[in-house]
């Protein structure tokens, strides 16, 4: 099985780069890493550029207009051009435990997608992380500490089924690429922040896929930032009720509409 990470990022190239140090260090590391870019100004593209040079795998620079909080399309352009049987999926600002991906890798099941979570750090700590200082179960600034433990042999003891939609967050999370194609992938006509994520798990559970939760493994920091504005979840709630209450599982405008193939 083939892993692609995909990254996504706007304007934030210091968090970046620390993501893409982590990257660096995994004990098993991707196929390719593909940065799902919304946007961002040249001097994300020239961190990408010298990161390109010493990444021991392909790194991609995915990148579309800043025209708005686009994340969704952003996802399914980045998705287009991945080359791997299997997406993970972090956000730009998740600093991960150098055993993050071979947790993603044991833990991938047919049928299934994976949910994996985020450990909070707060605004003091995510400075000294930024600074690249090394973050652990022990460090200060940690809001949720259990998402802090890695004991990657106990993980299947929590190895939930469900079809819940409490805590759906692409800031970790892992799909078969099979699965996103048979959904048409995210929604974009999702503009701003919220529930992109939530309406994919919704069509995918209407296609028969069913969520695992991924516990002490798959571990992440989360570096602090202000929250997003969330001027259009008003319309973004309804984009998700529509696919609830009428069963949908291929949405009209997403993955195939912005494919490179």
């Amino acid at each position: 099985m083939k892993i692609s990470l995909i990254i996504t990022t706007y304007n934030w190239p210091k968090a970046l780069g620390r993501v893409l140090d982590s990257v660096s260090k995994q004990t098993e590391l991707p196929h390719e890493v593909i940065i799902a870019d919304d946007g961002s100004t040249d001097e994300t593209r020239l961190l990408i550029e010298e990161w390109q040079k010493k990444l021991p795998v392909p790194l991609i620079h995915s990148w579309q207009k800043d025209d708005g909080f686009r994340a969704a399309r952003s996802r399914n352009l980045a998705i287009s051009k991945a080359s791997s049987d299997y997406i993970v999926m972090i956000d730009g600002d998740m600093v991960l435990h150098q055993g993050f991906l071979l947790s993603h890798y044991k833990f991938a099941e047919d049928g299934f997608f994976v949910q994996g979570s985020r450990v909070i750090l707060d605004k003091e700590e995510s400075k000294k992380v930024l600074r690249n200082k090394k973050i652990s179960f022990f460090s200060k600034g940690i809001k949720n500490r259990f998402n802090a433990i890695h004991l990657p042999l106990l993980t299947p003891l929590y190895r939930s089924q469900s079809f819940s939609m409490r805590g759906i967050k692409t800031c970790n999370i892992a799909f078969w690429k099979t699965d996103l194609e048979k959904v048409n992938g995210f929604n974009n006509k999702f503009i701003g922040w919220g529930r992109e994520d939530s309406e994919l798990v919704c069509r995918l559970y209407n296609l028969g896929i069913k969520r695992k939760n991924l516990k002490l493994g798959g571990c992440a920091f989360h570096l602090y930032h202000p929250e997003n504005e969330r001027t259009m979840l008003p319309e973004n709630d309804l984009l998700l009720q529509e696919a609830s209450e009428l069963k949908l599982i291929e949405c009209k405008d997403g993955l195939k509409e912005v494919s490179i193939f």
